[in-house]
Protein backbone atom coordinates (compact mmCIF):
# COMPACT_ATOMS: atom_id res chain seq x y z
CA UNK A 1 0.00 0.00 0.00
CA UNK A 2 2.77 2.47 0.80
CA UNK A 3 4.07 1.67 -2.61
CA UNK A 4 1.17 2.14 -4.43
CA UNK A 5 0.67 5.66 -2.64
CA UNK A 6 4.36 6.80 -3.14
CA UNK A 7 3.97 6.26 -6.93
CA UNK A 8 0.92 8.14 -7.04
CA UNK A 9 2.46 10.90 -5.58
CA UNK A 10 5.21 10.93 -8.09
CA UNK A 11 2.77 10.79 -10.76
CA UNK A 12 0.52 13.50 -9.88
CA UNK A 13 4.05 15.42 -10.07
CA UNK A 14 3.81 16.30 -13.83
CA UNK A 15 -0.05 17.03 -13.32
CA UNK A 16 0.48 19.63 -10.46
CA UNK A 17 3.40 20.94 -12.59
CA UNK A 18 1.21 21.21 -16.02
CA UNK A 19 -1.80 22.72 -14.22
CA UNK A 20 0.58 25.60 -12.72
CA UNK A 21 2.46 26.15 -16.51
CA UNK A 22 -1.36 25.99 -17.93
CA UNK A 23 -2.09 28.71 -15.54
CA UNK A 24 0.25 30.93 -15.70
CA UNK A 25 0.22 30.96 -19.81
CA UNK A 26 -3.59 31.91 -19.15
CA UNK A 27 -2.79 35.07 -16.69
CA UNK A 28 0.04 35.68 -19.09
CA UNK A 29 -2.64 35.85 -22.39
CA UNK A 30 -5.48 37.67 -20.31
CA UNK A 31 -6.12 41.17 -22.03
CA UNK A 32 -4.39 44.16 -19.89
CA UNK A 33 -0.95 44.28 -18.79
CA UNK A 34 -0.72 43.42 -15.07
CA UNK A 35 1.81 46.31 -13.91
CA UNK A 36 -1.12 48.94 -15.23
CA UNK A 37 -3.25 47.97 -12.05
CA UNK A 38 -1.03 48.85 -9.30
CA UNK A 39 0.22 52.76 -11.29
CA UNK A 40 -1.80 55.36 -11.52
CA UNK A 41 -0.95 57.98 -14.40
CA UNK A 42 1.01 60.32 -11.15
CA UNK A 43 2.72 57.07 -10.33
CA UNK A 44 6.29 58.94 -10.50
CA UNK A 45 8.73 56.92 -13.48
CA UNK A 46 10.78 56.01 -10.45
CA UNK A 47 8.14 54.34 -8.42
CA UNK A 48 6.58 52.62 -11.33
CA UNK A 49 10.24 50.78 -12.09
CA UNK A 50 10.97 49.98 -8.73
CA UNK A 51 7.53 48.27 -8.58
CA UNK A 52 8.06 46.57 -12.08
CA UNK A 53 11.05 45.15 -10.30
CA UNK A 54 10.22 44.07 -7.59
CA UNK A 55 7.58 42.12 -8.56
CA UNK A 56 10.00 41.06 -11.74
CA UNK A 57 7.18 42.83 -13.99
CA UNK A 58 9.98 44.25 -16.57
CA UNK A 59 11.36 41.17 -16.95
CA UNK A 60 9.97 38.31 -19.70
CA UNK A 61 7.34 36.15 -19.17
CA UNK A 62 10.06 33.13 -19.39
CA UNK A 63 11.87 34.60 -17.06
CA UNK A 64 9.74 35.15 -14.41
CA UNK A 65 7.85 31.57 -15.19
CA UNK A 66 11.55 30.06 -14.39
CA UNK A 67 11.44 31.97 -11.17
CA UNK A 68 7.99 31.08 -10.38
CA UNK A 69 8.91 27.12 -10.66
CA UNK A 70 11.97 27.30 -9.18
CA UNK A 71 10.40 28.65 -5.97
CA UNK A 72 7.60 26.24 -5.72
CA UNK A 73 10.43 23.48 -5.08
CA UNK A 74 10.20 25.02 -1.66
CA UNK A 75 6.91 25.82 -1.49
CA UNK A 76 7.37 29.76 -1.98
CA UNK A 77 4.87 31.42 -3.79
CA UNK A 78 6.35 34.79 -3.41
CA UNK A 79 4.09 37.68 -2.45
CA UNK A 80 1.33 39.12 -2.86
CA UNK A 81 0.77 41.92 -5.90
CA UNK A 82 -2.61 43.48 -4.22
CA UNK A 83 -2.28 42.77 -0.51
CA UNK A 84 1.38 43.19 -0.33
CA UNK A 85 2.26 39.89 2.08
CA UNK A 86 3.08 36.81 1.45
CA UNK A 87 0.99 34.66 -0.57
CA UNK A 88 1.75 31.51 2.37
CA UNK A 89 0.52 33.30 5.04
CA UNK A 90 -2.52 34.28 3.18
CA UNK A 91 -3.22 30.06 2.40
CA UNK A 92 -2.78 29.46 5.86
CA UNK A 93 -5.14 32.19 6.62
CA UNK A 94 -8.17 30.28 4.28
CA UNK A 95 -7.07 27.13 3.62
CA UNK A 96 -8.68 25.89 7.14
CA UNK A 97 -11.66 27.55 6.21
CA UNK A 98 -12.30 25.85 2.94
CA UNK A 99 -11.41 22.99 4.67
CA UNK A 100 -13.87 23.26 7.81
CA UNK A 101 -16.46 24.17 4.53
CA UNK A 102 -15.60 21.25 2.43
CA UNK A 103 -15.62 18.67 5.75
CA UNK A 104 -19.52 19.78 6.37
CA UNK A 105 -20.43 19.32 2.64
CA UNK A 106 -19.27 15.99 2.72
CA UNK A 107 -21.00 15.29 6.26
CA UNK A 108 -23.94 16.65 4.34
CA UNK A 109 -23.65 14.46 0.63
CA UNK A 110 -22.74 11.33 1.83
CA UNK A 111 -24.87 10.07 4.59
CA UNK A 112 -27.56 11.73 2.93
CA UNK A 113 -27.36 10.48 -0.03
CA UNK A 114 -26.44 6.84 1.35
CA UNK A 115 -29.62 6.63 3.43
CA UNK A 116 -31.83 8.30 0.85
CA UNK A 117 -30.17 5.62 -2.11
CA UNK A 118 -30.58 2.84 0.30
CA UNK A 119 -34.42 3.54 0.87
CA UNK A 120 -35.14 4.23 -2.50
CA UNK A 121 -33.77 0.53 -3.02
CA UNK A 122 -35.43 -1.15 0.02
CA UNK A 123 -38.57 0.25 -1.46
CA UNK A 124 -38.28 -0.43 -5.06
CA UNK A 125 -40.90 0.81 -7.49
CA UNK A 126 -43.25 2.10 -4.03
CA UNK A 127 -44.55 5.71 -3.61
CA UNK A 128 -41.33 6.30 -1.20
CA UNK A 129 -39.12 5.25 -4.18
CA UNK A 130 -40.96 7.70 -6.88
CA UNK A 131 -41.04 10.57 -4.47
CA UNK A 132 -37.41 10.24 -3.44
CA UNK A 133 -36.42 9.83 -6.91
CA UNK A 134 -38.56 13.41 -7.89
CA UNK A 135 -36.85 15.15 -4.82
CA UNK A 136 -33.21 13.82 -5.93
CA UNK A 137 -33.54 14.84 -9.74
CA UNK A 138 -35.14 18.37 -8.22
CA UNK A 139 -31.71 18.96 -5.55
CA UNK A 140 -29.48 17.47 -8.43
CA UNK A 141 -30.91 19.79 -11.09
CA UNK A 142 -30.30 22.88 -9.18
CA UNK A 143 -27.38 25.65 -9.67
CA UNK A 144 -25.46 25.47 -5.90
CA UNK A 145 -25.72 29.49 -6.64
CA UNK A 146 -29.38 29.92 -7.07
CA UNK A 147 -30.01 27.34 -4.33
CA UNK A 148 -27.36 29.69 -1.93
CA UNK A 149 -29.55 32.56 -3.00
CA UNK A 150 -32.64 31.29 -1.80
CA UNK A 151 -31.47 29.87 1.20
CA UNK A 152 -30.53 32.99 1.91
CA UNK A 153 -33.80 34.82 0.95
CA UNK A 154 -35.48 31.61 3.03
CA UNK A 155 -33.77 32.25 6.40
CA UNK A 156 -32.93 35.87 5.80
CA UNK A 157 -36.78 37.54 5.36
CA UNK A 158 -39.25 34.47 6.45
CA UNK A 159 -37.21 32.65 8.97
CA UNK A 160 -36.38 35.75 10.40
CA UNK A 161 -39.31 37.44 9.80
CA UNK A 162 -41.21 34.84 11.68
CA UNK A 163 -39.37 34.37 14.77
CA UNK A 164 -39.38 38.21 15.05
CA UNK A 165 -42.72 37.66 14.89
CA UNK A 166 -42.90 34.86 17.98
CA UNK A 167 -40.99 37.30 19.86
CA UNK A 168 -43.09 39.97 19.59
CA UNK A 169 -46.26 38.01 20.41
CA UNK A 170 -44.50 36.70 23.44
CA UNK A 171 -44.36 32.83 22.40
CA UNK A 172 -40.28 32.69 22.34
CA UNK A 173 -38.47 34.75 24.48
CA UNK A 174 -35.32 37.44 22.79
CA UNK A 175 -32.66 34.92 23.55
CA UNK A 176 -34.02 31.99 21.87
CA UNK A 177 -34.52 33.99 18.89
CA UNK A 178 -31.42 34.58 18.47
CA UNK A 179 -30.43 30.95 19.11
CA UNK A 180 -32.49 30.06 16.37
CA UNK A 181 -31.62 32.92 14.00
CA UNK A 182 -29.67 31.64 11.14
CA UNK A 183 -26.44 33.76 9.82
CA UNK A 184 -26.60 34.61 6.13
CA UNK A 185 -23.04 35.67 5.71
CA UNK A 186 -19.31 35.78 6.77
CA UNK A 187 -17.74 32.91 9.20
CA UNK A 188 -18.25 34.17 12.79
CA UNK A 189 -20.69 36.89 14.70
CA UNK A 190 -18.49 40.32 14.97
CA UNK A 191 -19.58 41.00 18.42
CA UNK A 192 -18.39 37.48 20.06
CA UNK A 193 -14.99 38.56 18.39
CA UNK A 194 -15.24 42.25 20.06
CA UNK A 195 -16.50 41.42 23.31
CA UNK A 196 -15.59 38.14 23.76
CA UNK A 197 -17.17 34.78 23.83
CA UNK A 198 -16.58 31.21 25.61
CA UNK A 199 -15.11 28.65 23.87
CA UNK A 200 -18.80 27.02 23.91
CA UNK A 201 -20.74 30.20 22.06
CA UNK A 202 -17.81 30.76 19.52
CA UNK A 203 -18.54 26.99 18.86
CA UNK A 204 -21.73 27.20 18.34
CA UNK A 205 -21.69 30.39 16.34
CA UNK A 206 -19.28 28.86 14.07
CA UNK A 207 -21.68 25.89 13.63
CA UNK A 208 -24.50 28.01 13.01
CA UNK A 209 -22.50 30.11 10.44
CA UNK A 210 -21.89 27.07 8.51
CA UNK A 211 -25.63 25.45 7.94
CA UNK A 212 -26.00 27.46 4.75
CA UNK A 213 -23.09 27.07 3.25
CA UNK A 214 -22.85 23.67 3.94
CA UNK A 215 -26.39 22.65 2.70
CA UNK A 216 -25.91 25.09 -0.76
CA UNK A 217 -23.21 23.12 -1.71
CA UNK A 218 -24.08 19.27 -0.49
CA UNK A 219 -27.80 19.13 -1.48
CA UNK A 220 -27.38 18.88 -4.89
CA UNK A 221 -24.61 16.90 -4.90
CA UNK A 222 -26.12 14.68 -1.85
CA UNK A 223 -29.63 14.06 -4.92
CA UNK A 224 -26.82 13.02 -7.14
CA UNK A 225 -25.26 10.27 -4.39
CA UNK A 226 -28.68 9.17 -3.84
CA UNK A 227 -29.30 7.97 -7.49
CA UNK A 228 -25.77 6.24 -7.45
CA UNK A 229 -26.21 4.66 -4.32
CA UNK A 230 -29.99 3.40 -5.28
CA UNK A 231 -28.69 1.95 -8.39
CA UNK A 232 -25.52 0.19 -6.81
CA UNK A 233 -27.45 -1.23 -4.22
CA UNK A 234 -30.55 -2.47 -6.40
CA UNK A 235 -28.04 -4.38 -8.57
CA UNK A 236 -26.10 -5.79 -5.70
CA UNK A 237 -29.30 -7.12 -3.88
CA UNK A 238 -30.22 -8.75 -7.29
CA UNK A 239 -26.99 -10.77 -6.82
CA UNK A 240 -26.63 -14.61 -6.15
CA UNK A 241 -25.14 -14.22 -3.07
CA UNK A 242 -27.77 -12.43 -1.43
CA UNK A 243 -30.06 -14.86 -2.25
CA UNK A 244 -27.82 -17.12 -0.60
CA UNK A 245 -27.59 -15.07 2.72
CA UNK A 246 -31.43 -14.78 2.68
CA UNK A 247 -31.79 -18.40 2.03
CA UNK A 248 -29.69 -18.91 5.85
CA UNK A 249 -32.82 -17.11 7.25
CA UNK A 250 -30.23 -14.13 7.85
CA UNK A 251 -33.05 -11.28 9.37
CA UNK A 252 -33.42 -8.83 6.17
CA UNK A 253 -32.02 -5.77 8.11
CA UNK A 254 -28.31 -7.75 8.22
CA UNK A 255 -28.72 -8.86 4.34
CA UNK A 256 -29.03 -5.46 3.40
CA UNK A 257 -26.60 -3.57 5.81
CA UNK A 258 -24.03 -6.45 6.22
CA UNK A 259 -23.64 -7.89 2.91
CA UNK A 260 -25.23 -6.03 0.29
CA UNK A 261 -24.85 -2.37 1.51
CA UNK A 262 -20.95 -2.75 2.09
CA UNK A 263 -20.55 -4.24 -1.92
CA UNK A 264 -22.96 -1.66 -3.14
CA UNK A 265 -20.60 0.72 -1.65
CA UNK A 266 -17.48 0.59 -4.42
CA UNK A 267 -18.79 3.52 -6.42
CA UNK A 268 -20.10 5.52 -3.55
CA UNK A 269 -16.29 5.62 -2.73
CA UNK A 270 -15.21 6.54 -6.46
CA UNK A 271 -17.65 9.51 -6.38
CA UNK A 272 -15.62 11.14 -2.59
CA UNK A 273 -12.58 11.26 -4.75
CA UNK A 274 -14.16 12.96 -7.22
CA UNK A 275 -15.70 15.26 -5.41
CA UNK A 276 -13.05 16.82 -4.58
CA UNK A 277 -12.90 19.19 -7.55
CA UNK A 278 -16.76 19.63 -7.39
CA UNK A 279 -16.08 21.20 -3.69
CA UNK A 280 -12.91 23.25 -5.19
CA UNK A 281 -15.22 24.46 -8.07
CA UNK A 282 -18.40 25.27 -5.83
CA UNK A 283 -16.25 26.45 -3.17
CA UNK A 284 -16.23 29.81 -5.61
CA UNK A 285 -19.26 30.64 -5.88
CA UNK A 286 -20.51 29.43 -2.69
CA UNK A 287 -17.93 31.25 -0.52
CA UNK A 288 -18.94 34.83 -2.20
CA UNK A 289 -22.44 34.43 -1.97
CA UNK A 290 -21.97 33.94 1.80
CA UNK A 291 -18.69 35.88 2.29
CA UNK A 292 -17.10 33.02 3.42
CA UNK A 293 -13.04 33.63 3.89
CA UNK A 294 -11.85 30.21 2.27
CA UNK A 295 -10.20 29.69 -0.86
CA UNK A 296 -12.89 29.74 -3.43
CA UNK A 297 -13.19 33.28 -2.13
CA UNK A 298 -10.07 34.36 -2.35
CA UNK A 299 -9.43 32.87 -5.92
CA UNK A 300 -11.81 34.84 -7.13
CA UNK A 301 -10.45 38.20 -5.80
CA UNK A 302 -7.04 37.43 -7.09
CA UNK A 303 -8.29 36.92 -10.61
CA UNK A 304 -10.12 39.81 -10.62
CA UNK A 305 -6.81 41.41 -9.63
CA UNK A 306 -4.37 39.66 -11.46
CA UNK A 307 -2.19 38.99 -8.84
CA UNK A 308 -0.15 36.13 -10.35
CA UNK A 309 1.38 34.54 -7.48
CA UNK A 310 -1.62 34.15 -5.34
CA UNK A 311 -3.63 32.86 -8.71
CA UNK A 312 -0.47 30.34 -9.20
CA UNK A 313 -0.58 29.13 -5.03
CA UNK A 314 -4.44 28.68 -5.21
CA UNK A 315 -4.50 26.23 -8.16
CA UNK A 316 -1.68 24.74 -6.99
CA UNK A 317 -2.94 23.81 -3.44
CA UNK A 318 -6.69 22.94 -5.23
CA UNK A 319 -4.68 20.26 -7.69
CA UNK A 320 -2.84 18.97 -4.17
CA UNK A 321 -6.08 18.75 -2.69
CA UNK A 322 -7.81 16.54 -5.72
CA UNK A 323 -4.81 14.57 -6.07
CA UNK A 324 -5.12 13.38 -1.87
CA UNK A 325 -8.60 13.03 -2.48
CA UNK A 326 -8.43 10.42 -5.60
CA UNK A 327 -5.41 8.89 -3.10
CA UNK A 328 -7.27 8.74 -0.33
CA UNK A 329 -10.20 7.05 -2.48
CA UNK A 330 -7.81 4.41 -3.79
CA UNK A 331 -6.76 3.36 -0.29
CA UNK A 332 -10.42 3.31 0.73
CA UNK A 333 -11.31 0.78 -1.67
CA UNK A 334 -8.81 -1.90 -0.28
CA UNK A 335 -11.06 -1.48 3.47
CA UNK A 336 -14.37 -1.71 1.81
CA UNK A 337 -13.30 -4.24 -0.36
CA UNK A 338 -10.63 -6.53 0.76
CA UNK A 339 -10.20 -8.16 -2.94
CA UNK A 340 -8.43 -5.19 -3.85
CA UNK A 341 -4.73 -5.01 -3.14
CA UNK A 342 -2.29 -2.54 -4.22
CA UNK A 343 0.75 -4.78 -3.32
Amino acid sequence: MLKYALRKLLLAIPLILGVVTFIFILVELSPGDVADKFFTPDTPPEVRQAIAAKYQLDQPAIVRYGAMMKNLVFFDFGRSMAQERPVFDIILETLPNTIILSAVTLLIIYPTGIVVGSLQAIRHNTPVDTTLSIGSLLLFSMPGFWLALMLQLLFGFYWTGWIDDQIAAGVISAELGGFLTIPLSGMQDPMLELVGGTSTEIFIDRIKHLILPGIAMGLASAGSTARYMRSALLETIRQDFIRTARAKGLHERTVVVKHAMRNAMLPIVTLIGLSFPFLVSGAVLIETVFAWPGMGRLILTAIYSQDTPLIIACFFVFTVLVVIGNLLADIAYAFVDPRISYD
